[in-house]
């Protein structure tokens, strides 16, 4: 049985990213070509809450169609 320190920090689980590593700013849409975040939502993501990154996950699909095709490749 292992027992916990209540002294020691818990240790933090990994987190959840949409992040693909294509981290390219569109300038009309203000969304990253990669995961369709915008720079505010990026810069926060480690302080964000399970809920709000689930929530936010959800939402990205949606903002694809946001950003020109041809410049998703999709042309």
């Amino acid at each position: 049985m292992t027992v916990m320190d209540a002294s020691q920090p818990t240790p933090r689980r990994a987190a959840i990213t949409p992040c693909i590593k294509v981290c390219m700013v569109d300038g009309q849409s203000g969304l990253c070509l990669g995961c369709f975040r915008t720079l505010p939502e990026i810069a926060r993501w480690e302080r964000f809450s399970d809920e709000e990154r689930l929530a936010l996950m959800a939402a990205l699909p949606a903002r694809r169609s946001r950003i020109s095709p041809e410049k998703l490749g999709d042309a």
